[in-house]
């Protein structure tokens, strides 16, 4: 296999509380005023990413792994998914709240749907004043089936909503109440799933005055968080490495470079993922180098051994399952 920084056409979603950061911001293409999210690198049925970039380019990620196995993912994640990939990379702009939702595990994922369950993180690249997430419940020990009875009048005696800024960093298994809030722009890796079931969707209504499902029934089955924790706690240092979140699923570390910097992953049995959500920075691998900048994303795969990034400031976010 080529081993070089492969990058990915972004998959642009339209969303009810999408805004235009991702374009204005993050410099994905514009289709759109309420554009919510840039599934970066994807493996979701009907929405495959296609490599944009190098030796590979017009090959999609599907058509990669097929190919390459385990020289592309690493031998145990080959064996553990075969051709599917296990991680879903997106960016988020929410100009209004998303829906309070969760997300099912494994178990209850493959039972009704045929799919992995939904575990994820956030990293906050940047949010409005007093921008807020909701983040499990005010009193853990709340029944799950007042889930079925949210509305305007109880909606903020129930949910912990929490106020976050630039750097924080938040890890929400299956089965965790959460949504992101109104003017938060974040980094999101999660596995490879889409399925939500919405608790409460603030009322609102579309372009055609409806309002969109609920899945309280479901919810209160997926439901088994009910704590307000998840932040990740951590310190960085220029030139330095801190991780945001170990799982089962992923590990997604921050690096924060100021300078030329080489890193050995030749003990890691893993592709590795790098999502730049501060500054730019080069990233060179056997001979072939690509710029990241702030929003972009890049794929080294699982061969990959020697990296050399180049940089005066970037914060860059490591992803890989091990």
């Amino acid at each position: 296999m080529k081993v070089y920084p492969i990058k990915f056409s972004p998959i642009l979603k339209e969303k009810i509380w999408g805004g235009n950061k991702l374009n204005k911001v993050l410099g994905k293409p514009s289709i759109g005023d309420n554009v919510g999210e840039s599934w970066e690198i994807s493996d979701v049925n009907g929405n495959v990413s296609v490599v944009n970039n190098g030796f590979y380019k017009g090959q999609n990620l599907k058509e990669l792994l097929t190919e390459h196995k385990h020289n592309f993912v690493g031998k145990n994640n080959f064996e553990n998914f075969g051709t599917n990939f296990p991680l879903l990379i997106k960016f988020l702009d929410a100009k209004t709240d998303l829906s309070v939702q969760v997300h099912p595990d494994d178990k209850m994922a493959k039972k009704y749907h045929d799919s992995f369950g939904k575990t994820e993180m956030w990293y906050i690249m940047d949010s409005d004043a007093n921008a807020n997430i909701v983040l499990g419940l005010k009193d853990k020990n709340t029944n799950p089936k007042m889930l079925n009875h949210i509305t305007a009048e109880n909606v903020e005696s129930i949910f912990n909503r929490e106020q976050v800024k630039k750097g924080d960093s938040y890890f929400i298994p299956a089965g965790k109440i959460h949504a992101i809030g109104a003017g938060v722009l974040a980094a999101e890796i999660q596995q490879t799933s889409d399925i939500t079931y919405r608790v409460y969707d603030w009322d609102r209504e579309d372009t055609h005055g409806k309002k969109r499902e609920l899945h309280t029934k479901l919810a209160e089955k997926a439901t088994k968080q009910f704590d307000s924790s998840g932040k990740s706690n951590y310190t960085i240092n220029q030139d330095n490495t801190a991780n945001l979140a170990s799982c089962e699923y992923f590990t997604t570390n921050i690096l924060d470079i100021n300078s030329v910097q080489e890193k050995c992953y030749s003990h890691l049995d893993s592709f590795i993922i790098f999502m730049c959500v501060e500054g730019s920075a080069s990233i060179s691998v056997d001979g072939h180098t690509e710029i990241v900048n702030t929003g972009e994303t890049i794929l080294l795969p699982a061969k990959a051994e020697k990296v050399v990034f180049n940089t005066n400031n970037a914060k860059l976010l490591e992803v890989y399952v091990s």
